[in-house]
């Protein structure tokens, strides 16, 4: 049986997929909803959750990186796959605002240049990849996944603002920096979704193409969204940066209202799909992109609210921080009942 089970495992590891670090980003903007909104007991609850899943992905890649290199170069040679690797980005991130939070600035400040240093290997890496092994040669090959990319980017917006915080003789190079690196995410994101509406709109599409990666897109202008007030809230003293305000308000509130106009369209697609179409509603790790989203745009509106003195909006934050947790409840029981199905079956064929 332990012979059976190595080997299912082992299986696992060949084809684990390398967007899994989402769980991490999901549990933890959800425990950052939760935080803003004054649900400190749930938000911690969420960051413990986080401190066992992160050490464990890290293991994971890890072990795959030594034992399966080939499946790993595989995936990351991949035009549909390799975008899917920024979760990791966003994961350190997103965690490093958790640890923020709570006052470990220094741990957050090593997660913050960990993954610029990552964000910058596979931006070009990635298009690289893009350029020269996408063998499909037209837009079949775009998917929501590829805005995972402007999720990592962003993602080093939103720690960057904190790590600049404790870092006062650095401060200002790394102010100019995430003002940067929020500029390049809003032009990526303006070619991405482009190039995604264009497939989505005038190319056929089946019940498999709408998977939950689509909801990266509404995830993606989020936290652009997020991003921006994060840079609002700053208010540079410099007198270029400071020039720049107003064009950083009127961005941040269009992204966001352009997020706000994709949710009933995907909420519109998921119904075709498991309604019309019949396609069983089952578990996938692709679904941790769909819980974060949901709870990137609790936390962009939430903030926004609070930047731009409309009160209105904060209940809708509240609002979608319980629709995230939902969907986070679901989908951890969808991972916990597959994985005991997973290693069940290998025990019964043992």
């Amino acid at each position: 049986m332990t012979g059976a089970l190595s080997e299912k495992a082992s299986q696992g590891l060949q084809t684990f997929y390398p967007g899994y670090p989402a769980l991490v980003m999901a549990t933890g903007i959800v425990s950052n909803a939760f935080h803003f909104i004054g649900q400190a007991t749930l938000s911690d609850f969420l960051f413990i959750v986080n401190l066992i899943a992160l050490p464990a992905l890290i293991v994971i890649f890890a072990v795959r990186a030594m034992r399966y290199r080939q499946e790993l170069l595989k995936d990351m040679f991949d035009p549909r796959l390799v975008f899917s690797f920024f979760t990791l980005v966003a994961a350190f991130d997103v965690f490093g605002v958790q640890l923020d939070l709570r006052g470990y600035w220094v741990a957050a400040t090593l997660l913050w240049f960990a993954a610029l240093a990552i964000w910058l290997l596979l931006l070009y890496f990635s298009f690289a990849v893009l350029t020269f092994l996408n063998t499909a040669q037209d837009a079949n090959v775009v998917h929501g996944g590829w805005l995972i990319a402007i999720v990592g980017t962003q993602s080093l917006v939103l720690l960057g603002v904190r790590v600049a915080d404790h870092l006062p003789s650095a401060a200002p190079e790394i102010i100019v920096l995430i003002h940067m690196l929020w500029g390049i995410g809003l032009v990526l994101y303006a070619i991405f979704i482009t190039l995604f509406s264009y497939r989505i709109f005038f190319f056929k599409l089946s019940p498999e193409d709408l998977s939950p990666l689509l909801w990266v897109v509404m995830g993606a202008a989020a936290i652009s969204a997020n991003a921006g007030t994060s840079l609002i809230f700053n208010r540079p003293q410099t007198g270029f940066l400071a020039s720049t305000e107003p064009f950083i308000e009127g961005a941040t509130m269009m992204v966001w209202a352009w997020g706000t106009w994709w949710i009933p369209l995907l909420v519109l697609f998921g119904v075709w799909k498991h309604l019309v179409c019949r396609v069983p509603l089952a578990y996938s790790p692709t679904l941790w992109s769909l819980v974060f989203p949901l709870g990137m745009y609790s936390v962009a509106t939430y903030r926004f609210s609070l930047a731009t003195q409309f009160p209105f909006l904060q209940s809708v934050g509240r609002y979608f921080a319980w629709i995230a947790a939902v969907a986070w409840i679901g989908t951890m029981a969808g991972l916990i009942l597959s994985s005991a199905s997973y290693f069940k079956t290998a025990a019964k064929t043992a």
